[in-house]
């Protein structure tokens, strides 16, 4: 089946290049606002839906982002596969400053966003043991190794509060921990891609050392600007390269998470909260409606 690709956006891109027909529309969520408008149009006939992770000229923290806002509108504007252009610190002597990591573990340190879809009026716990969506993953390094962009697959990715950077200290407690990237942005965003049933994988694009490298100094804004820009030019390639590898999906993508929900919601259909089952629309109608139809 033909895809609709979401691609969100991280520090330092604010827009896709090439993108015809280029549209920013707004798109209400029962969950609160989107951290922009989202931008619609097409690469090589590849239908694209674009959000920046910050808001245009990087207006949000990684803590105020509304991320069930952002992955529930994408939801409802039919993207099938998102990929996610994230801004890491590297906590390998490997992954170096511009090289771009394929990740596909999470550790979630953050401790003051929502992180599910769902609560009190209908729970579910979906299964979230491999995070990342395999297929997109292979063909974002497999592009990447055909354009000759320094990749590597596999990895795990801490995800810390922020907005301050790491002390020393923590640094080098996740280095122990056997961590590879540490940025701010990917987690609930995984858990709630996840939830709504879309494919995920994320592009982590290595700015910096973190504080942990004896010969590197530490993390600085400036420091990361400086390879941010040159990161965002290498993801615009990206982008435009991995599509014809993910155009046409599968039927479902059992793997990377397509039927989630198929188990996950234990709270008994008589019990749930109409309220709450209404806000679920676009991200749980497709069981919500199954268990109508089958009660």
């Amino acid at each position: 089946m033909k895809a609709k690709i979401g691609i969100i956006g991280g520090s330092g891109i604010d827009e896709l290049e090439e993108l015809r027909g280029a549209q920013w529309k707004s798109v209400p969520s029962p969950f609160g606002n989107t951290s922009d408008k989202l931008l619609f149009g097409e690469i090589n006939s590849v239908p694209i839906v674009f959000l920046p992770r910050h808001g245009r000229g990087h207006k949000l923290t990684p803590t105020a982002i509304n991320y069930r806002a952002n992955i529930d509108a994408l939801k409802r504007v039919g993207v099938t596969d998102l990929i996610s252009l994230s801004a890491v610190g590297s906590l390998k002597e490997e992954y170096e400053p511009g090289n771009f990591v394929l990740v596909d573990q999470f550790i979630d340190r953050t401790f003051s966003r929502e992180k599910t879809f769902f609560g009190e009026g209908c729970v579910a716990h979906v299964s979230f043991s491999h995070p990342i969506s395999f297929r997109l993953q292979k063909a974002l390094h497999n592009t990447c190794e055909e354009l000759g962009l320094r990749s590597h697959l596999g990895g795990t990715y801490i995800c810390m509060e922020g907005p301050q950077f790491s002390t020393l200290a923590e640094s080098n407690l996740y280095r122990s921990w056997g961590c590879d990237v540490i940025g701010m942005t990917n987690m609930p965003e995984a858990k709630l891609a996840r939830e709504a049933e879309l494919p995920y994988a994320t592009v982590a694009m290595v700015t910096d050392y973190d504080c942990w490298h004896p010969e590197h100094e530490a993390v600085s804004v400036e420091s990361v600007i400086k390879v941010i820009v040159k990161n965002r030019d290498n993801a615009n390639l990206l982008v435009k390269n991995v599509l014809p590898r993910i155009k046409v999906r599968p039927e479902e993508d059992i793997q990377g998470g397509d039927r989630a929900l198929d188990f996950a919601i234990v709270t008994s259909p008589d019990s749930r909260a109409p309220e709450m089952v209404a806000r679920l629309d676009a991200i749980a109608g497709r069981v919500l409606k199954e268990k109508r139809e089958d009660g």
